[in-house]
């Protein structure tokens, strides 16, 4: 049984959204719910009336209501959700319109800005208006080649509230990842900047957004906002202009939000890229709005008094849910930069400095803290801290355990996990359950998950593929340029019918009800046909204090696969025969003897996806002499030249 870490007090249960949403549906529906997994079972069981009590609850903005929640619930892809309501997705997330801190910017080198909520609302007008008069329209593409600050929230803002289709990434990854992205969805208008800091070092980005826009001929109007330079040289640019000449001069303007169906594009997501050309994930407004609302106001329990603070840029669709926070009114600090510079305990100096009382990140950054030796919970005043909200990739009990130990004792720990497809979450966090080492604490809300066995069967308390049984509002309408939906079904529906396979090798722990996530099922090792989660062994092997990161692949080798295990030493350690022997041992005892990799090797990076995931696929390709196609799918290209031609790999 896993070790419990964290029991929310009965003031915290009663006190918190979900509680508050329970007794809502308690005097809706007649029902009894004292506990969260009798409400998710209701949930899952009478899907539409779930769906249709969150739009009362979450106090949807419309112009329209609906007809009915959903047409068809046995379709995927292809169900239709509220039917016949028109709303706008920027006009539920600019309700607040008071002197309520909306925005706080920090740059890694200290420079800062504020923008309160009427100060918003005031700047997307504006905005809204320029873009209106130089003919933007609903269903257009507006995109953004731009750092995580205070302008790139604003144009994304303005550009939804006329009904435009917003695509982003963020300025450290390269014009040909970038071209890669934008370059299918043909935008009109391109929102970029003259440059951004990183690691203390300012980086020019205007040379980079002019080959975008020159290798992008939809694109009419290039808007350049300044951050590095006061007013910098943009002549270079084709049909650029300063985001301070562009926007209009008028203030006091009032938004006429476009009013459009539930299932109007707002959002084109892109995968990750890493087995070639990104895919673009066409997302609804209406769908991504009531799942975020659910995962926002229910299971992340936000409230207006809140500071926000997540660790992202805006190529993760971490930044596209941490901004739908805004429909709560809650304080956004918006960060730029390397969170470990100048020095690895930079965020918790700003935890302690803004009061933070929510904190998003992965499980990365845990895991590099912990390998550093960091105790904020000593070194800073973490009194604000109230929720610390993980997701990424999964993190060890250990890694909890290092939360609860060296952070903070009383905090609650919401690990999450869905992805880029649903913007949003199939398990995350419930503030009014316990939390147990290395277990995500529940499904979330309406979202029908199960674990299938590799016969389609599901299975409790045994590993097997994460699925999703019903439809839900998030899912992606279409992939761009995939008329039949071909793509889109290979996917997700090519392994079981009707069943959205995700790719998660997870177990459902069926004392706790909790989930416990292994890694990418198609990363999944199976040494003489015995199914391994990657997660398994890096939950050992990075518990070591001579290990800072590592990374296991499946080689074919003699007609069976062995195990390759790449190891990144922590500062001041190498890879020596002792240390090799050490983290076998840990293996054999501590997971099994199949578990013991046939290969140790140092490598000096692990390489990481844009959205802090393993890469897994990419390593494997190359080991196995197949071409890596798309390298600016990484935060860290580089890393994968230290793969090539391992010489111990041949023996």
């Amino acid at each position: 049984m896993a070790k419990m870490l964290w029991k929310p007090s009965e003031d915290t249960v009663k006190g918190s959204k979900m509680y508050k949403f329970m007794l809502f549906i308690n005097e809706r529906y007649g029902t009894e719910f004292t506990e969260y997994r009798p409400l998710y079972q209701w949930s899952i069981d009478n899907i539409s009336e779930f769906w249709a009590s969150l739009w009362d609850y979450a106090d949807i903005k419309y112009s329209r209501p609906y007809d009915r929640v959903i047409d068809d619930l046995n379709k995927m892809p292809g169900a239709k959700w509220f039917e016949g309501a028109r709303l706008n997705f920027a006009e539920n997330l600019l309700r607040y319109r008071d002197d309520h801190m909306a925005f706080i910017f920090r740059g890694e080198t200290q420079k800062s800005a504020t923008m309160t909520y009427a100060q918003l609302y005031n700047s997307v007008a504006r905005l809204a208006r320029s873009l209106r008069e130089a003919g933007i329209a609903p269903g257009d593409r507006v995109a953004a080649y731009m750092p995580n600050m205070i302008e790139t929230a604003i144009a994304m803002l303005a550009a939804t509230s006329v009904g435009a289709t917003w695509a982003s990434c963020a300025t450290d990854i390269g014009p040909v990842a970038v071209l890669d992205r934008l370059g299918q969805i043909e935008p009109r208008v391109l929102f970029a900047v003259d440059g951004y800091i990183y690691k203390g070092k300012a980086f020019d980005s205007l040379s980079n957004a002019a080959e975008i826009a020159k290798d992008i001929p939809s694109i009419e109007k290039v808007i350049v906002v300044s951050y590095v330079k006061e007013k910098p040289d943009i002549s270079q640019l084709p049909n650029s202009v300063h985001y301070n000449d562009f926007v209009s001069k008028e203030d006091g303007l009032d938004i006429d939000f476009e009013q459009l169906p539930f299932d109007h594009p707002v959002y084109i997501m892109f995968s990750s890229g890493t087995t070639g050309k990104p895919k673009c994930l066409v997302q609804g407004a209406g769908g991504v709005l009531i799942n975020h609302l659910k995962e926002l106001i229910l299971h992340s329990d936000l409230r207006r008094d809140d500071v926000h603070f997540f660790i992202t840029t805006c190529s993760w669709m971490m930044w596209n849910w941490m901004l739908s926070s805004l429909a709560v009114g809650n304080s956004l600090i918006l960060y730029d930069g390397n969170p470990n510079y100048p020095d690895p305990d930079a965020m918790w100096r700003l935890v302690e400095d803004e009061k933070v009382t929510m904190f998003g990140t992965s499980a990365s950054y845990i895991n590099f803290i912990r390998s550093q030796g960091l105790r904020p919970g000593k070194d800073y005043d973490l009194s604000s801290l109230r929720e610390i909200w993980q997701t990424g990739s999964p993190l060890s009990p250990e890694g909890f355990g290092y939360v609860y130990q060296e952070i903070k004792k009383d905090v609650w720990f919401n690990s999450s996990s869905g992805g880029t497809d649903i913007n949003g979450c199939f398990c995350t966090g419930s503030p009014i359950s316990p939390v147990y080492g290395g277990e995500l604490q529940s499904p979330a809300l309406g979202m029908k998950i199960n674990v299938y066995d590799e016969r389609g069967n599901p299975v409790v308390d045994k590993e097997g593929e994460l699925v999703c049984e019903a439809p839900a509002p998030s899912m992606p309408l279409y992939f761009w340029n995939d008329p039949d939906n071909k793509k889109y079904k290979e996917a997700y529906f090519d392994v079981y019918a009707n069943v959205w396979r995700h790719g998660d090798y997870v177990k459902i722990n069926s004392k706790t009800g909790g989930l416990i996530f292994y890694g990418r099922s198609d990363a999944v090792l199976k040494p003489s046909g015995v199914r391994i989660g990657t997660a398994e062994i890096y939950n050992q092997v990075e518990r070591l204090e001579e290990i800072a990161d590592s990374l296991a692949i499946g080689q074919i080798w003699k007609g069976d696969q062995r195990i390759v295990l790449f190891v990144k030493p922590a500062e001041g350690y190498q890879l020596t025969d002792d240390l090799k022997g050490k983290i076998k041992r840990t293996l054999r005892e501590k997971a099994s003897p199949r578990h013991v990799p046939a290969k140790i090797i140092e490598v000096p990076d692990i390489p990481y996806t844009l959205n802090m995931k393993k890469v897994e696929s990419a390593v494997t390709n190359i080991i196995h002499g197949r071409p890596v196609l798309n390298r600016g799918a990484l935060i860290n290209p580089e890393s994968l030249d230290y793969y090539q031609d391992i010489a111990e790999l041949q023996s």
